[in-house]
């Protein structure tokens, strides 16, 4: 399970998607989760489908690794369905058993909230799998700029973000070697209850703080040694311009969001 988490990770690639400027990508990302949870039925799913297909597509992105992506958060899939299903009441009534009843109300909202959740995993994904970590720090940092006049400090921010972003992968590789390591020594990970399981991880938790601690002294000493002294001066050997196809992408995303948004009034499914 730990090799399917891709947050964080970034396949290089020529496509339209890959291009886009990456103030652009990280603005529309924003939009999209808005737009998301401004979404209250499923007519709006009728756009928002088709739409990410498009862009995966268009990404050139495989959707084995799409869905290798989405393994992980299977458990939480469930425990969101199985809440809303036993948790909200309504006035059909599908099934009783003792205590238990499950409600038409139920099984819908629980749905469609697993499919929202879905959906926001793979549309972010989407950001951070076609964006370089250098292209993500340089499009934060711009977007922050204006927040400068209130002192934020916006390259700061920017470069936090990106490494805490960027490391995911790593300690996730990380995670990955310490366990094999482990049950080669005789660790067990995988039998016993939830105590006994978390139990078990002490001896994988120890190594990976020591070894996190480690590879941050070791970027502070890599950024030390190549004189970084933050964003005052700091000069880019490729800088950001916006061109015709951001402007296409910002339109045709912006009719997209207003036409799935607006649907909640004129469509009902």
């Amino acid at each position: 399970m730990i090799k399917n988490i891709t947050i964080g990770q970034y396949i290089p690639g020529d496509s339209l998607v890959h291009k886009l400027d990456p103030r652009v990508k990280i603005m529309l990302s924003m939009l999209f989760v808005v737009g998301l949870f401004l979404v209250n039925d499923f007519s709006g799913y009728i756009f928002i489908i088709p739409f990410i297909v498009f862009i995966i597509l268009i990404s050139k992105l495989k959707f084995e690794y799409i869905y290798k992506g989405l393994k992980p958060i299977f458990i939480l899939l469930m425990i969101t369905g199985v809440l809303n299903i036993f948790m909200i009441q309504g006035k059909t009534l599908w099934f009783t058993f003792g205590f238990i009843n499950i409600y038409k109300e139920g099984v819908y909202t629980a749905t469609f909230m697993m499919l929202r959740l879905v959906f926001l995993i793979v549309g972010t994904s989407i950001l951070t799998l076609t964006t370089s970590p250098i292209e993500l720090t340089d499009g934060i940092e711009k977007l922050l700029n204006p927040f400068k006049k209130i002192g934020i400090p916006a390259h700061e921010l920017a470069m936090m973000m990106t490494i805490a972003l960027r490391f995911i992968p790593t300690l996730i590789d990380e995670t990955d070697k310490i366990m094999k390591a482990q049950m080669a020594r005789g660790a067990d990970f995988e039998t016993g209850n939830i105590l006994t399981r978390a139990k078990n991880l002490i001896p994988l938790l120890v190594p990976l703080f020591i070894s996190s601690f480690r590879r941050a002294d070791e970027l502070a000493m890599a950024m030390e040694a190549r004189c970084y002294r933050g964003g005052d001066g700091r000069t880019r050997m490729k800088q950001l311009r916006m061109t015709y196809r951001d402007l296409v992408a910002t339109f045709t995303f912006i009719m997209f969001l207003g036409l799935t948004v607006s649907s909640r009034w004129w469509l009902k499914v």
